[in-house]
Order: C-alpha cells, then sequence, then structure tokens
C-alpha cells in the first residue's frame, strides 16, 4: 500500500479535489477575490477551492502539526514591481483558514495547541488516493 510520501503529488492534489467536491462546500466569495496580495487576476481554474483544499490536506498530512501563517508562507509567491526588485510576498489567510475550518468540520484535519493535525479519518482518506495512484 503507497502513502502520501510515495504519491505524485499533482496526481494527488488533482485526485483529491475530485473527491472533495461532494464534501466541502466552496464559499461564494472564493469566485470574486484573488489568492494573495502578489496575483494580478483571481484564479482561472473553477475548481480552485478544492484543489487548494485537497493541497492544504496533504500539506497538513506532510508537515503537520501545521498553521495558517506557514501555509500562507507556503502558497505566497514573489510580486512584481516596476522600479523595485521581487519581494516575496505571503498568500492571502482567508481562504487558507476557511479551506481548514471546512476540512475540520468533515473530520479530516483537527485543532491542537501546536496547530492544525491529521486525523486518522484524514490519513485514511489521502493514503486510499495515493494507492489508488499507484495501482495506475
Amino acid at each position: 500500500m503507497s502513502t502520501v510520501y510515495e504519491a505524485n503529488g499533482q496526481e494527488l492534489v488533482k485526485l483529491a479535489a475530485e473527491r472533495l467536491k461532494d464534501k466541502l462546500k466552496k464559499p461564494e466569495y472564493v469566485s470574486f477575490v484573488k489568492s494573495g496580495v502578489s496575483r494580478e487576476r483571481i484564479p482561472q481554474s473553477p475548481d480552485f477551492w478544492y484543489e487548494r483544499s485537497a493541497s492544504i490536506l496533504r500539506q497538513v498530512y506532510l508537515n503537520g502539526p501545521v498553521g495558517v501563517e506557514r501555509l500562507r508562507s507556503k502558497y505566497g509567491s514573489k510580486k512584481q514591481h516596476v522600479v523595485h526588485r521581487m519581494h516575496t510576498k505571503k498568500a492571502g489567510g482567508s481562504i487558507i483558514r476557511d479551506a481548514l475550518q471546512s476540512l475540520e468540520e468533515q473530520g479530516f484535519v483537527k485543532k491542537t495547541k501546536t496547530g492544525r493535525v491529521i486525523t486518522p479519518k484524514g490519513k485514511s482518506f489521502m493514503d486510499k488516493i495515493s494507492s489508488e495512484i499507484s495501482k495506475k
């Protein structure tokens, strides 16, 4: 049986996003906001919310206990300036926070004193998906 550590990250996130579509409720504001200050446009993918939630679930699995600030740094990027050199900017925290809260409601993640960690339900969810990817 394959685990998340051995599976291809992109395939894992894509398949997990498909599975999370019927479990998570997408907030209405996600279609109208940028994912961070360094972005110029809103996300072009219609499944951005589910892909980001699946990616966050994978990050909690791999790097666990993790908080919103560490994830903001992880999903941040460089901001292009006209005159100045590029500077690293963090991603928006609202999308990350809401994704973590919706994953908590489903029982995949739980909040502890040191940060959010994956639950056995979340671990088995991700391990099943990674074993499906290894069988392909």
